[in-house]
């Protein structure tokens, strides 16, 4: 992959917190951005005006297979995100994970992209009985949206061995970073508490706050999803994106500081996530730059 302005990248969910951060820096590096969002969690302001835009939802394939034709690499970012509201609706939830990743490897691949690069979820990994979490654990989600992010892994290796389509997946852990959403069931903790602590309430800690997290700062997965599409990999790899370090809720509140109140806890979230991320040291030669109390500076000095 070289920097040439004859490479068109398509993002879905390029206005959305992750991809309107990747849209930037694949423009930076002198690609031609296509993006696809149906705008219901991501905003027109963030989508770069270097980007050509098209409102259209993945939920409905005759609409969005035109927009693939001569595109070289497709990085599937658009979904329902979050647990919470996966187990209120997972029919909506499904619609959009599954069903919306089905329709855009169908049209990557009707379209003969060289590389379909996919946003899973480590959520996938459930709880575990031994930490870190490694990509070839027994996987275990515990809600509707971890289930049906890794449905997408095997959408994605199955469309490799079957039809020659190129794919990858991503398992992020814990993205935070500039646009994350800071109000509503898709808010990140991070989000809240700076959030709160801004209008002076009380940071909400949920149940007792020993909850552990890897935190990964948006830049670095930009950077990952780069590296993984100028690789040779291609059959459905799936590669831990965190930072190999966590902590507990009750530490970010300590690092954001302010006052504190606990709430009741919620169902279907795992005790702790803790990447391994040696295969993705090895197989896209990444490493997290950022760490944690760097990215909250970074969020509080950000201006759009």
């Amino acid at each position: 992959m070289t920097k040439k302005n004859s490479e068109i990248a398509l993002v879905t969910g390029g206005a959305g917190f992750i991809g309107s951060n990747l849209v930037d820096k694949l423009i930076e590096e002198n690609f031609k951005v296509v993006v696809i969002d149906n705008l219901s969690n991501g905003k027109k302001e963030y989508i770069n005006p270097k980007a050509e835009f098209h409102k259209a939802d993945i939920r409905e394939l005759k609409s969005i297979k035109k927009y693939f034709r001569n595109v070289d690499y497709v990085f599937h970012l658009a979904a329902q995100p979050r647990i919470q509201p996966s187990i209120k609706d997972p029919l909506f939830s499904n619609d959009n994970n599954i069903n919306g990743a089905l329709n855009v490897l169908l049209a990557a691949r009707d379209a003969r992209v060289k590389k379909f690069i996919y946003s899973a979820s480590s959520s996938a990994y459930g709880d575990q009985a031994k930490m870190p979490l490694k990509e070839n654990m027994a996987i275990y989600p515990k809600n509707p949206y971890a289930a049906q992010k890794y449905f997408g892994e095997v959408y994605c290796r199955i469309f490799s061995e079957l039809y020659g389509l190129k794919t990858i997946c991503l398992r992020y852990f814990n993205v935070y970073g500039p646009r994350q959403k800071e109000e509503g069931a898709y808010s990140t903790v991070i989000a809240v508490f700076l959030r709160q602590k801004k209008k002076g309430r009380p940071m909400t800690i949920v149940g007792d706050g020993t909850k552990r997290r890897d935190f990964t700062y948006v830049s670095d997965v930009v950077g990952a999803n780069i590296l993984a599409a100028k690789s040779d990999l291609g059959k459905g790899e799936v590669i831990n994106i965190g930072t190999g370090k966590n902590f507990s809720v009750n530490q970010v509140a300590e690092m954001i500081g302010g006052k504190k109140i606990n709430i009741p806890d919620r169902p279907g979230e795992s005790k702790e996530t803790l990447a391994d991320i040696s295969l993705a040291k090895k197989l896209l030669g990444w490493k997290p730059k950022v760490n944690l109390s760097e990215g909250i500076q970074k969020i509080l000095e950000y201006k759009e």
